[in-house]
């Protein structure tokens, strides 16, 4: 009891430590075990204030805790994440330098750049993070009510609406492909230097359309400035469990979700990988860092679904799932 009460004090310290010094998006942790804090460092390919940073924060707070060992976070980027993924798929497999991304960064830019790495072989999985789903949202004047509704309403006015997105290749642009192929709609998509000018032309009625994460949308749907039709998962929402599943709205099986996960370069030790994995794991199961993903709006996997072997298989499978879709809308990287 005294060690839990002592680990939970420790990480309360890391985390007001952490606040202090956040930083974005894909996140590349540098252990340094026994050196001080400032002479190690972690590569992150975006910039700063991202969910995928928060996340990898979070998290990495609780593996500090486990593995008694300072973690420091670099920004590198560019090319939607590709720089920073890069220069951990180059480092030395010695589980000191690991990588935080998330469905963009590990699955979706394959099928979109041209790589000098390959993201399923030149990395070695070490845990799935957080999920989070997307809603189907639109702007309050949208005539359709219901799900059934807006695609009847795309139907009658082919190209006319305007989807926006975070950027060519993002999730949000991916998720308009596949709504398209789905449901035999068409409508225009418009990039934006990221999702939060994209929603606020959404609120001020100048686009139509977004596919989003749930914890972006909700506060404004809250907020009555944005109408949402479904949550593109399995279950409701336990925040907002008004809004329907597709399946329920009558689009079936039309699940997106925006996940994070850890990773290592290829060739990692697995009694390394699994080391790493263990303070995950032990990061995932404590209250305080349960409750700030909570806070997020993040769903944290399953015991089952926190192993190496299970963010390998679901990384093939999405993989497997997305590409196609990406090269049948002949989405590339601008």
């Amino acid at each position: 009891m005294l060690a839990a009460r002592q680990a939970d004090r420790e990480y309360r310290a890391l985390s007001r430590f952490a606040r202090r010094r956040r930083a974005a998006g894909r996140v590349a942790l540098r252990l340094g075990a026994n050196l001080p804090v400032a002479a190690d460092h972690d590569v992150v390919p975006f910039p700063a204030g991202g969910p995928t940073d928060t996340i990898g924060r979070i998290v990495a707070e609780g593996m500090r805790v486990s593995l008694r060992q300072p973690i420091i976070i670099e920004n590198v980027t560019g090319a939607g994440g590709t720089i920073g993924v890069g220069r951990v798929g180059r480092a030395a497999p010695d589980g000191y330098t690991l990588s935080v991304g998330f469905l963009g960064t590990h699955v979706l830019n394959g099928a979109i750049y041209t790589l000098q790495y390959d993201v399923l072989k030149d990395f070695e999985p070490v845990a799935l993070l957080t999920s989070n789903p997307q809603l189907i949202v639109a702007k309050n004047a949208t005539p359709a009510k219901n799900l059934d509704e807006l695609i009847a309403w795309l139907k009658a006015n082919p190209g006319k609406a305007l989807q926006g997105t975070a950027g060519v290749g993002s999730p949000a642009h991916v998720s308009g492909a596949y709504f398209q192929k789905e449901t035999g709609t068409r409508f225009q998509f418009v990039p934006y230097r990221g999702a939060a000018p994209a929603m606020q032309d959404l609120i001020a009625g100048q686009i139509d359309l977004m596919f989003d994460q749930a914890l972006n949308s909700l506060p404004h749907v809250r907020g009555g400035k944005i109408r949402a039709y479904a949550v593109t998962a399995n279950t409701r929402l336990a925040s907002a469990p008004e809004i329907p599943t597709v399946d329920e709205a009558g689009l079936l099986g039309f699940y997106v979700s925006i996940w994070s996960g850890m990773w290592a370069p290829k060739g990692t030790p697995k009694d390394v990988v699994a080391k790493l994995n263990a303070a995950v794991v032990d990061a995932l199961a404590r209250t305080t860092v349960q409750q700030q993903l909570v806070d997020l709006g993040q769903d944290v996997p399953p015991r089952d679904q926190q192993t190496p072997e299970a963010l390998g298989a679901f990384q093939k499978a999405e993989t497997e799932k997305w590409w196609p879709i990406i090269k049948a809308a002949g989405i590339k990287a601008e």
